[in-house]
Formats: structure tokens, C-alpha cells, sequence
């Protein structure tokens, strides 16, 4: 029986992940992380979805990386710039940290497939979403603990456009619109509509509407 380990947010991406994933796996479990990230709503939004799916979810406490790091995804009192090559909002060393720990999880439970939802087409100049990256680390996680993992990124190469309509095509685009939240501000659903990832989230959705839906 295959299983896989889900890395997973609450939010639209890791979301359409985990749906991805309970196609294609016998067992699917999640695990999230809480590291004082600013959108603690996202928590009670993967706490939701998984029970929703029936699927087991574990919450890991990475709160040390917040000691670490200065950024506005962990700091309320700093003011969200993406005007930078590199907006602050990237948690520098956040995906690696969370993978490696995703797979030392999913070696404890005998599976061997890991799902993370990161884009290189949509990456916001977050340097840990890029796919060689991802290679790089799958690699290096297999020889660190000799295990034949395999990292899956369904939206490797996909636009938020693409991603509403690879969720519409599984017919769950307005569970995702209604119960992801991936506003930095934490408002579950449509958001804030004005902090940069809601404003991404909108963009793509409204392309993909204005295209014409798979399932109306």
C-alpha cells in the first residue's frame, strides 16, 4: 500500500495538493507546522479540511525557526515589502526545514511519497520553491536517511490560473474558495483582497473564470 505525507497549510495550494494526492495514494496523511507564522487562521483552516477528508492530520511545533529569522510572515509589527528581488516575506531556510521533517515523519510511518504545493511559475521570488531546489534536497534526503523518497510538486510548473482549474477539474473549486485561507492577514476564503497573496489568489481565479470553467 503507498502512502504519502501531505505538507499542509490550510491554504489553496497545499490544499489542491492534498486532493491531488487522495487520488493517486492508498494512505494519505498531513503535517503542518506551526512556526509563528501571522496567519494562525490557516491552522483552523487545515484543521477543518482534514477532518472534512478524513484524513489524519499532525501539527508540528517549529517554533524555533521564528527565533531565527526576521520576516513579515512572522512578525506582525513589520510592514509586508515586495518591491525587493526577494520580497520579506520569505522565510528564509522555511521549505527546507519543512520538508526534511516531513520526511523523517513520513519514514516513521512507512511512506515514502512527500506532496509539497510550491510553484516556480508563481514563486514570488521565494528561492525555496524553485524546482532544483526541490531535486537537490530530494537527493539529499534520501541519502541521509536511505530512504527512497519521492518529493511530488503537482504545481511545479502551473499558474494560480492553473491551479483553480486543476481544483475545479477534481470539482472542488468552491470548497477551496470557501475554506482555504491564504491571506497574510488571515481572512479565511477570499481574503483580505488586498495583501499580495490574496491579490494573486484573485488574479488567478478571476483568468481562469474569465476562461470559462471545466465544471459550471
Amino acid at each position: 500500500m503507498e502512502k504519502a505525507v501531505v505538507v499542509f497549510s490550510g491554504g489553496q495550494d497545499s490544499t489542491t495538493c492534498l486532493l491531488w494526492a487522495l487520488e493517486r495514494f492508498d494512505n494519505v496523511e498531513t503535517v503542518t507546522f506551526l512556526y509563528g507564522q501571522r496567519n494562525r487562521s490557516e491552522l483552523d483552516s487545515a484543521k477543518k479540511i482534514t477532518e472534512d477528508l478524513g484524513v489524519k492530520h499532525t501539527v508540528l511545533d517549529m517554533n524555533l525557526l521564528n527565533q531565527l529569522t526576521d520576516n513579515a510572515m512572522t512578525r506582525k509589527d513589520m510592514e509586508i515589502d515586495e518591491s525587493g528581488e526577494v520580497p520579506n516575506t520569505f522565510v528564509p531556510g522555511r521549505n527546507h526545514i519543512f520538508l526534511s521533517f516531513a520526511a523523517i515523519f513520513a519514514k516513521g510511518i512507512g511512506a515514502r511519497h512527500i506532496i509539497t504545493g510550491v510553484s516556480e511559475t508563481d514563486f514570488s521570488g521565494y528561492l525555496d520553491c524553485r524546482n532544483n531546489f526541490i531535486k537537490s534536497l530530494n537527493l539529499t534526503l534520501n541519502l541521509a536517511m536511505d530512504h527512497p523518497f519521492e518529493i511530488h510538486t503537482p504545481l511545479m510548473w502551473k499558474n494560480k490560473s492553473q491551479t483553480w482549474e486543476m481544483a475545479d477539474e477534481m470539482g472542488k473549486l468552491e470548497y477551496i474558495r470557501k475554506h482555504t485561507t491564504t491571506c497574510y492577514n488571515g481572512i479565511i476564503g477570499d481574503g483580505c483582497g488586498e495583501c499580495p497573496s490574496c491579490k494573486l489568489r484573485k488574479q488567478g481565479l478571476d483568468a481562469y473564470l474569465a476562461g470559462g470553467r471545466a465544471h459550471v
